[in-house]
């Protein structure tokens, strides 16, 4: 900005939003800048955008839309935690902001900063072709200004808590919550799932217990409650296991405000809160508090957290999806940050197997040899950023008819079909990365070809889509 030239910065949430407004305004002073959120409403939205458009103010920040400001000789773009999904436009043509901002600082001459805890595998490839440059604390500052991070079920810890590689809440877990809670300071616990208990089965012989109209999952809202379906909507008064007949039922899958409500047992005498879809907190006191947050919604604590547990990690590993261990490095890694650094006492306890790569990356706070472990397994399979796919998704026919009419370039290959939803099936086309133009002009033409002759039947096209699988 001192240079003359304008700067465009894109994160990813409205409270990630409000955070970088009040820092820039810090820095800047009023009337540099110009903060672009949904939430303002039309009319303040769009007095925002005019003074960008009309070039006011050098630098602006928003969310995902702001990636298409009009700045005035751009000379820097910013994108921060560019793993997260709400990056990804639902809408076609499905840009990302990260591919949309690397085009313009291409096109513009100018810098482009891709930053957060955690790295993608897209980030990664940036680096390893020489796109980009890496600039990362060394070894000494990251250990001065990182927690003390501790995984569960080490031979240690097994020989006093043989329990531990079990338990929800090891001891280890229980213990940092502790001290963190009589020392005044408050303790952040990530529970994957929302809800009470968003998944239930049978007591007896644990067959997961499902809805006797539709056959979908059944789950409790709270501890007096009825079984409700999640598809349908209808209660389970009656329920009774087709196998065994019991009709009593146990947690499958335990949800935050369950976890609330354990932790509130554990700990008496302590607050509790919960931040998750229904109320996100922004942020928290420095004194004793439980925080039980889904990923996503860890407010900042003032001074940070003591300690933060991550629960439940199965949950987020055992996703089938092609970046499941991506995400559950990012989202560990987002809330770890918001501890105290170890000198100050803050801990990170994940009940995870400590031999397993993310618990790994997360113990040395590496996500860059994380990161560089994730992309050439993807090289090895085929698969995005080292590979490029675009996916087909319509009935059969329409299907099948774009590409008869797609002239795919040498060396494509076709994977599919398989089930995507009702009476809808999806097609999987890979190439390599130097073809990726090729075959996004033969799926734009054939596109048009079927516009053209008013096709009725919908086709869905996407290239490297976030859900892949």
């Amino acid at each position: 900005m001192l240079g003359g030239r304008g700067v465009v910065i894109v994160v990813a949430d409205a409270r990630d939003l409000e955070r970088v407004d009040r820092a820039l305004t810090d820095a800047l002073g009023d009337g540099l800048h110009v903060a672009l959120n949904a939430a303002l409403g039309p009319a303040e939205r769009y007095r925002r955008f005019l003074a960008a458009s009309r070039h006011r103010v050098p630098v602006v920040v928003g969310t995902r839309a702001a990636m298409w400001a009009p700045v005035a000789e751009l000379g820097l773009v910013i994108i921060w935690d560019d793993g997260d999904d709400v990056h990804a436009e639902p809408r076609a043509p499905y840009p990302h902001a990260r591919d949309v901002l690397l085009t313009r600082a291409r096109l513009a001459d100018c810098a482009a900063l891709v930053a957060g805890f955690a790295r993608t595998g897209e980030g990664q490839l940036l680096l390893e072709t020489g796109w980009a440059r890496e600039i990362a604390a060394d070894r000494g500052v990251r250990r001065a200004r990182s927690p003390l991070i501790m995984p569960t079920g080490d031979d240690s810890q097994l020989a006093r808590d043989p329990g531990a590689v079990v338990a929800r809440l090891p001891s280890v877990a229980w213990q940092a919550a502790r001290q963190a809670l009589q020392a005044g300071a408050p303790v952040l616990v990530q529970v994957p799932r929302r809800g009470y208990l968003p998944s239930v089965a049978c007591a007896e012989c644990r067959t997961p217990a499902r809805c006797p109209h539709c056959s979908g999952p059944l789950g409790l809202q709270g501890a007096r409650d009825v079984p409700v379906c999640h598809w349908c909507g209808r209660a389970a008064a009656a329920w009774e296991c087709p196998v065994c007949h019991d009709r009593r039922l146990r947690a499958s899958v335990i949800g935050a405000r369950r976890t609330a409500e354990e932790m509130g047992r554990a700990f008496s005498g302590f607050p509790v809160r919960t931040s998750g879809r229904d109320e996100i907190l922004t942020t928290v006191a420095a004194g004793p508090a439980l925080v039980v947050a889904t990923p996503g919604a860890e407010p900042v604590a003032d001074g940070g957290y003591g300690a933060v547990l991550l629960l439940d990690t199965w949950a987020l590993l055992s996703r089938a999806d092609l970046r499941a261990a991506e995400e559950t490095m990012r989202r560990w890694l987002n809330a770890a940050a918001l501890a105290r650094p170890a000198s100050d006492g803050g801990r990170v306890v994940v009940v995870a197997d400590g031999s397993l790569a993310p618990v790994q990356a997360l113990l040395r706070w590496d996500p860059g040899w994380f990161a560089a472990r994730e992309l050439a397994e993807r090289r090895d399979l085929g698969f995005p950023p080292a590979a490029r796919m675009a996916s087909v998704t319509g009935v059969t026919a329409a299907v099948n008819e774009l590409l008869g009419l797609a002239r795919l370039p040498e060396g494509s290959e076709v994977l599919g079909p398989v089930p995507a939803g009702e009476e809808q099936e999806r097609m999987l086309l890979r190439v390599a990365r130097s073809k990726a133009a090729d075959l996004a002009h033969a799926l734009h033409e054939a596109a048009g070809v079927r516009s053209a002759r008013k096709a009725s039947l919908p086709v869905r096209i996407q290239v490297d889509p976030a859900d892949l699988f």
